[in-house]
């Protein structure tokens, strides 16, 4: 399997524990470009895509942060890497979707990746656990620097960076963070919280973008404006947007803490008990048992030693990571039973709720 050293080499997301945030479960700055005198990824032919992804993949993988990085043409890859990149979020469900001369180059700790030919003809993407807006913007701003000293970026002075849409123009920067709101969505306040975002020029989006369900009470919020704004204002209102919803998410959980605790602590307590025993689970199901296990914890019902343990697993319980690990094509109904095994094995020395650290069972 292509993919295999991403699975042997530690993972910000999936093995350190550092930067870990009760609330904000990954931040994101992602970056189109494209180059200078040469046609957009859809209006090129097969052999200028061929051209560029070569040209582009030999100049990425000579920058120092992409030292041993893995580089990877979409065509030598199967539906199984591909949706396993995708469940990582890694590489775009577009990008997964091209036939040639598309690819993306993957830092070793998977925390950079650039997609290559997608809609744009770089996307340049750094990816973080927990709040860290102005350590992913620093990092991906000096990446971006590196690259165009090498690279003919398309720019015009008044448009800024030239994009394939119209809607990236200008910065071309999409600024984002993953956030986890349960509170939110039980007490049914989270349409209004979208709809004051919206008004705010942000936009909400489910656990993979566009299109995407909010599994898991899992919800993307990033900018939506990139034309006649600077990058470091951007970042500013992004932050000042997520520390309000932050507050937001907070006070929801207070309000049903003193309203109905008991409640509250039943689906915690039930989601243990399927994740401890269920024999079948789909993996919508296991995110929102997994989302109101973490809500557990930030309430002190679990330890917070177990933070990682979850963020992990709401990426190994993907169907991608599962049919992974049963090593082949395996129906639904397999997937569910080995979903479910994992799980049970997961949880057995998870170790007991403590509904009596929150003093309000």
């Amino acid at each position: 399997m292509k993919i295999a050293p991403l699975f042997e080499s530690q993972s910000e997301l999936t093995d350190v524990a550092t930067g870990k945030c009760a609330i904000v479960l990954t931040t994101r700055v992602r970056l189109a470009r494209n180059l200078a005198e040469q046609p957009f990824p859809g209006w090129a032919k097969e052999t200028q895509r061929s051209a560029m992804l070569a040209g582009s993949m030999e100049t990425l993988a000579g920058l120092p942060q992409m030292k041993k990085a893995l580089s990877l043409t979409i065509e030598e890859l199967s539906d199984l890497e591909k949706q396993i990149l995708v469940e990582r979020h890694l590489i775009s469900r577009e990008l997964s979707t091209a036939k040639h001369g598309a690819g993306v180059i993957i830092s070793r700790d998977q925390t950079t990746s650039v997609m290559i030919n997608e809609e744009d003809h770089l996307r340049i993407q750094v990816l973080r656990a927990g709040f860290q807006l102005k350590k992913v913007w620093n990092a991906i701003n000096t990446l971006d620097n590196e690259i165009e000293e090498k690279l003919h970026y398309a720019f015009s002075p008044t448009l800024g960076y030239l994009t394939a849409c119209p809607t990236n123009l200008g910065t071309g920067m999409r600024a984002s963070a993953m956030m986890h709101l349960p509170a939110l969505v039980i007490s049914s306040q989270m349409e209004k919280v979208v709809r004051a975002v919206n008004q705010l020029g942000m936009v909400v989006r489910g656990l993979f973008g566009e299109g995407s369900d909010a599994s898991g009470s899992i919800f993307q919020i990033s900018n939506q404006t990139t034309l006649g704004e600077a990058e470091e204002e951007i970042i500013k209102r992004l932050s000042s947007v997520l520390n309000t919803i932050i507050e937001h998410e907070l006070n929801a959980r207070a309000k049903l803490l003193e309203t109905d605790a008991s409640k509250l602590f039943d689906k915690i307590g039930r989601a243990f008990g399927i994740l401890q025993n269920g024999r079948l689970l789909t993996s919508a199901e296991v995110m929102n048992l997994l989302s109101l296990i973490r809500l557990g914890i930030d309430l002190g019902v679990f330890p917070e030693a177990r933070r990682p343990v979850i963020d992990r697993l709401f990426i190994e319980a993907q169907p991608g990571h599962i049919q992974y690990a049963g090593r082949g094509a395996i129906e639904s109904t397999q997937r569910d039973l080995l979903r479910a095994q994992l799980l049970r094995s997961e949880f057995t020395n998870f170790g007991q709720p403590d509904f009596n650290l929150t003093g309000k069972n």
